[in-house]
């Protein structure tokens, strides 16, 4: 069942897959329409899930589950990854590959394979206060108060 994403609770369990470029309007319209769908009938061992999604910046989707109310179990995870997996296909954009960094560079959002990020950190072309996308998070609450953070204070910070 389709829960909007603001009323889902702080202890949500989280998804985020990240597109190595942004998606056109058009692309997240469609994005909408079948994350919509599929969240809205999005079920574990036939129990509807309380769920929902939202697309930030044409870039991220974040998939989320009420954890308390029904757990996603095995089947319902790799339900989501095939959705995951269409969209990909459907707009050609790489949405499963977490070996990239997206980052701020002011209010531009850049891509980086990992490697190429360490070359930049070594280059300091980005430093520990540059702000990346931790994708590493795992409930609303962390999406919240530590997804877009300084690189020194993620992750990242050991390429500093």
């Amino acid at each position: 069942m389709f829960v909007p994403f603001e009323e889902m609770p702080k202890s949500a369990k989280i998804w985020i897959y990240q597109a190595n470029r942004k998606m056109t309007d058009e692309e997240v319209a469609t994005a909408n329409e079948l994350l919509t769908d599929f969240v809205e009938n999005w079920t574990a061992h036939s129990t509807p899930l309380k769920a929902s999604y939202q697309i930030k910046y044409s870039r991220f989707i974040i998939l989320a589950v009420d954890h308390e109310y029904h757990a996603a179990s095995g089947c319902s995870i790799d339900a989501s990854v095939r959705i995951i997996q269409d969209l990909e296909q459907k707009f050609g954009i790489d949405l499963l590959d977490k070996m990239n960094v997206t980052y701020k560079t002011g209010e531009f959002i850049a891509h980086k394979s990992l490697i190429d990020f360490k070359k930049m950190a070594k280059e300091k072309a980005v430093n520990a206060n540059t702000i990346v996308f931790n994708n590493l998070v795992n409930t609303i609450e962390e999406f919240e108060e530590f997804w877009e953070v300084p690189a020194g204070e993620s992750w990242h910070s050991r390429f500093f």
